[in-house]
């Protein structure tokens, strides 16, 4: 019954902040560019819009492009429930859940380009094959950092590995969690189309990655695909900050247990998501989104810094 209560208030709490890392990071970026920009809350609100329009579908469209944006919904919630955004009284996870979590993950992504291609869109199938390219190169940098930091928890649940990252004290003090948080930062923003790799707020079609896979949607099934994208993007800050930078101490020091200890490390949990998210925009505000064949640079260098890291495991004594 408890376990069912804590996913709850897991998916509650996702649903809720993803749009505001958005709404973080283009307040950020407009106040870098010394504009007011749009408000916190902007994204709520054109969600909330986008879901009283109705949809219009292609002729030629099939069931595919009609069942991605629920495929694509369902598979970030259900990658949410693998990240804990706080400090549950009761263990939670299972061995192996971090392959069945990139697993889910590259399922949403994999019916996402299907639909992309499915109107048979010259920029829709221009954006998932680039998309396909991105997603090949950065996946490999992403299970290397996560089997680098399962192998010092010695634990494939990524609950385990937060519950352990969480009495080592200052993990990025380890040169091991050093080369993890960068690899994983750069990750962070191949995955979620960020700058230098995609830009999000573009309008020109011929440089759209992320954008140009759901240039054909509109109404409800836009909605799902925006918001879908929000909480992969969260998700992924969620497995940076309580891994790299856990706070399980701070409520253990204190003493608190049940509904207290949770309400505090969800607190602390949205503090960091925060701080992440202005990091995000500062990154975008100081980069140039790159060419497409300078990406694979990046990604090489995403799994130079991981397997680095994976090394120092073994010289360091494990």
């Amino acid at each position: 019954m408890m376990h069912a209560v804590y996913a709850l208030i897991q998916i509650i709490v996702i649903i809720l902040a993803a749009p505001l890392v958005n709404g973080i990071i283009r307040k950020v970026k407009a106040l870098t560019q010394k504009r007011k920009g749009a408000p916190l809350l902007q994204m709520y609100f054109d969600l909330f819009k986008l879901l009283k329009k109705s949809v219009v579908v292609s002729d030629v469209a099939s069931w595919i492009f009609r069942a991605a944006p629920y495929i694509a919904i369902a598979s970030a919630v259900a990658a949410s429930l693998f990240v804990p955004v706080a400090t549950w009284p009761e263990s939670q996870g299972y061995a192996g859940d971090m392959i069945l979590f990139v697993s889910v993950l590259a399922l949403g992504r994999f019916f996402m380009m299907l639909a992309a291609l499915d109107t048979a869109s010259t920029f829709g199938g221009m954006g998932s094959s680039r998309e396909a390219m991105i997603s090949a190169l950065i996946e490999p940098s992403l299970l290397v950092t996560l089997f680098t930091v399962a192998l010092i928890a010695k634990s494939t649940s990524i609950f385990q590995i937060m519950h352990f990252t969480a009495g080592v004290g200052i993990p990025l003090l380890h040169p091991v969690y050093i080369l993890g948080f960068a690899a994983l930062c750069t990750i962070i923003i191949a995955e979620t189309s960020r700058v230098p790799v995609d830009d999000p707020s573009t309008h020109l079609e011929l440089t759209m990655v992320h954008e140009a896979m759901i240039l054909e949607y509109s109404g409800r099934d836009l909605a799902l695909m925006e918001l879908s994208a929000s909480i992969r993007q969260l998700v992924f800050i969620t497995l940076l900050v309580n891994i790299y930078v856990p706070h399980d101490q701070m409520i253990a020091l204190y003493g608190l247990s049940g509904f207290a200890a949770i309400a505090v490390s969800l607190f602390v949990y949205l503090i960091k998501v925060v701080l992440v998210s202005i990091l995000i925009a500062v990154i975008e505000v100081h980069a140039v989104k790159l060419r497409l064949f300078s990406i694979p640079n990046l990604a090489a260098l995403a799994f130079i810094v991981s397997f680095l890291g994976f090394i120092q495991y073994f010289v360091l004594g494990r």
